[in-house]
Order: C-alpha cells, then structure tokens, then sequence
C-alpha cells in the first residue's frame, strides 16, 4: 500500500500482507444469468464456511461485458439474488433484439441499459474507495486508441492518483460498467470525457468482449501482482486464489472432409461466438498452467484439465486421468491457485447436467432473454460440483 491515505474505509482490509482471493467473471450478453446460477451456489457455499458475503470473502473482482455487471454489483455489495432480479426485470429491455432498430433510430435515448444501471448503481456513484466494499476491475475497449482499457478501482494506479485531472476514480461507476457492455451493434458506444476540461482527453468505448479479455482471469492476475499495477500482492499458491467463472461454453463445429467448404454465410454468422470460444479458452489455459489448477473442465484430449498428476506413461485419456493428483500439500512453485466453473452447452454437455428439455443452438444465444429460467438452471446444476478442495487452504 503506497498511499494508506487514498484507500478510505478499505483501508484497513487491504494494508494486510494477505492471503488474497480474486474472482473473474466472462462476458456473454444475457447468458449471464448461468454465471449467476453458478454464484447463487458459491454465495451459499462461501456464506456457510466462512459467514462471508461474496465482497467480504474475495478481495478483488474482475468482469467484462455482462461480466462488469455483476462484478460491479457484487463490488458494490449486492447479494447474487438482487442481481438475478435486476437481470430478470430488465433483461428484456437489455437485450431484446427486436428493439435493435428503436435503438438504432434514437441512438441514446432508446438505450434502456444506461438508465437501468444508473438506477441500480446510483448516478453519481464513483470507483472511489467509499463507494466500494472491494476492490473492481472493469474491462473495456477503448476504440479511439484500438487498445483494451482495464480500469481498476485501486487507489494507489497510477491513473487513479486523486490530483490528476484525469482520475479514474471520479468517473461514475454505472458509466465504466456501460461501456464494458457496449456491445457493437446492440447498443451505442459510450464516450468518456476523462477530464472536463481538456476535450482531448475524451474516448469512444465499446464492449471489452471484443479484446483479449472477455475472460478476465488472467488478466486480474497480472494487475493483483505486477508491480507497474501498483497493488503488489505477492504470488504463490499459498499467497493467492483466483476462481474464473463463465457464461457457458461450446465448441462450434466447422468444416469437415466430407463437406469441406463451409458455406461462408454460416461461418460470417458464427465468428462472434468462435472468436470469444478462442479467447475464453486461451486465457483459461493460461491461468491453469502459470497458476495450479484445482479443477476445471477438461480443455481436450492432449492436456486433459491441467490439474497437476503424477507423471504416467498411460497413452490413453481414460488411464492419463486416472493418475494420481499431486496434493495441495507439495507446493509445486505456481503463481496462484487457480479453479475454472462453467458448463459445456453442447447437447452433449447438457445432457451430461441432466438438462434433457434445452436446445442447444438456443441456449447458446447472447441474445434471447426467453432463455433466461433456463440459463439459471443449467449454472445451477454445473455448480453441483462445488468442492471445498478447489479452494485448497482459502476457505
């Protein structure tokens, strides 16, 4: 902590050594709502070992997209019920797409998400640490620069430093959260004037799924330890825990021998999702090999989950899985411990929670709020797999 001064009411809880625990939620539009079925379970998880809210137990909270909704709100000290009901409430208008061309016709005034997270997170609420009951980071995508812009609550970042004009934290929360879920074509972007005075000082921002970052995790890693970030958490398995959380996950299946050239159309349609399958997997991949992963879907055939096993000449995937898991006890020298909850929306992963009544193709869309009982669910029954050895020594 450089400057205790800057940290208000959090200052007490964060000029400690640690351990700390992070949480990192991905994007997905209305399939939010399964990353909150997943939270619903961990939230009374968490409450019963430890007494803790979800703000109280981790430390530091990272969302892109629909992802900086909840985190936003869970930063703010919002229980996964009240969030659930902001989603259910409003989803429609959030997400509707039949209303694309109202939107598109008045702009601003048709946007019911800008007014909607004013409402439940106050007008004039800032990042500013007496706003906050922990630590946030909010992921978007600044275009006047074509660079992502991960803005963090920390009071001591260098852009957060209270004499500077153009200050981080004087921005209203409900603004930096608009702008994480700004998706292209579904809502306008969102422009930030950093400093009133200075009209260079003002940016266009759009949804932070289209950067690297529609899962976070990584990425809340790198800005808890590297010491340019300014928070200077120490790293290791013992010193930090990072739990990633998704909106649901399926490979898109693509061109095969048999018909090798994919009608274009299709592929043009699918990009999105592909894209943003990429992404969350690559990050994914990386927290569980500089981290140690406690648990998490297996990511193919080669690397199986990643879950650190004693060494085996087994060729086969069932005989790989079937050695030994390396005990929390011998410290294998990771940066942090790392668990990944999500559920595979495949029809086959469906079926595999015992969701026989879901299309697959339907549930899968970010934009059918029709969906939204169902998503719940199905987050529900992925997190049935919660185990207090994910957590290792941090619950």
């Amino acid at each position: 902590m450089i400057h205790p001064e800057r940290w208000g009411p959090l200052q007490a809880r964060y000029q400690r050594q640690g351990p700390w625990r992070m949480l990192a939620l991905d994007g997905g539009g209305i399939r939010g709502l399964l990353t909150l079925g997943i939270l619903e379970v961990i939230e009374k998880f968490i409450a019963g070992r430890t007494g803790k809210a979800l703000h109280e137990y981790f430390d530091y909270i990272a969302g892109t997209s629909t992802g900086a909704i909840i985190a936003a709100g869970l930063a703010r000290g919002l229980t996964v019920g009240r969030l659930i009901k902001f989603y259910q409430d409003n989803g429609e208008a959030m997400f509707e797409p039949s209303r694309l061309m109202d939107r598109v016709k008045s702009f601003y005034t048709a946007d019911p998400l800008r007014y909607k997270l004013q409402e439940v997170f106050g007008e004039n609420t800032t990042l500013e640490p007496q706003n906050l009951k922990c630590l946030l980071l909010v992921v978007t995508k600044n275009v006047t620069t074509d660079s992502a812009w991960p803005i963090s609550s920390n009071p001591d970042a260098i852009y957060n430093n209270p004499q500077r004009l153009d200050c981080n934290l004087k921005i209203p929360l409900w603004q930096i959260v608009r702008a994480s879920t700004a998706a292209p074509i579904y809502f306008p972007p969102e422009i930030l004037q950093w400093d009133k005075n200075d009209p260079k000082k003002t940016s266009v921002f759009v949804d932070g799924g289209v950067t690297p970052h529609n899962n976070p995790a990584f990425l809340l890693y790198r800005m808890a330890t590297e010491p340019a970030y300014r928070l200077n958490w120490q790293a290791g398995e013992r010193n930090l825990f990072l739990l990633s959380v998704g909106t649901g996950a399926a490979e898109s299946l693509g061109a095969t021998a048999a018909a090798p050239n994919k009608n274009i159309v299709s592929n043009l349609a699918g990009l999105p999702g592909d894209l943003m399958y990429g992404i969350q997997v690559d990050q994914d991949i990386n927290c569980r090999t500089v981290g140690r992963c406690t648990y998490g879907p297996r990511l193919d055939n080669e690397v199986l989950d990643l879950i650190p096993r004693e060494p085996t000449d087994a060729v086969s995937t069932e005989d790989r899985n079937k050695a030994p898991v390396i005990p929390l006890s011998s410290d294998l020298g990771r940066k942090f411990l790392y668990a990944r909850y999500n559920a595979n929306l495949s029809k086959e992963g469906l079926e595999k929670l015992g969701i026989t009544d879901v299309v697959a193709n339907q549930i899968q869309r970010m934009d059918a709020v029709e969906n939204i009982p169902d998503l719940l669910r199905i987050g529900r029954a992925a997190a049935t797999i919660i185990d207090a050895a994910h957590f290792g020594p941090f619950i």
